[in-house]
């Protein structure tokens, strides 16, 4: 490649890469607004906002002698928010869906 045509290449990055990201973050925050303004909507009018998953849970005790010992809790009900983006506190369901096993290192 020429010199002219690197310093093109050069110029258009450096003029294009902020436009890019900051589009970016423009639209994750738009749609993490639409999505909290529907669920918002969801809970005023009671439409099912929450869900539950049934998960399970256990610890992985790492012990002195390298090895580790793994503690099942019995499976328990976890509640979730139908929506994009985490809500209250809750995970949205479709994540919790995908992950019912829940591991704690101890």
């Amino acid at each position: 490649m020429s010199t002219v045509l690197r310093e093109r290449v050069k110029h258009l990055v450096k003029r294009s890469l902020p436009i890019a990201i900051s589009s970016a973050l423009f639209l994750t925050a738009l749609a993490y607004a639409i999505d909290f303004a529907v669920f918002r909507y969801r809970v005023s009018t009671n439409r099912q906002p929450f869900g539950q998953f049934t998960v399970n849970s256990y610890d992985a005790v790492q012990q002195k002698n390298g090895k580790t010992e793994f503690l099942f809790n019995p499976p328990e009900a976890q509640t979730c928010v139908h929506a994009l983006f985490p809500h209250d506190a809750f995970v949205p369901c479709w994540y919790l869906q995908r992950h019912t096993e829940q591991r704690t290192n101890i």
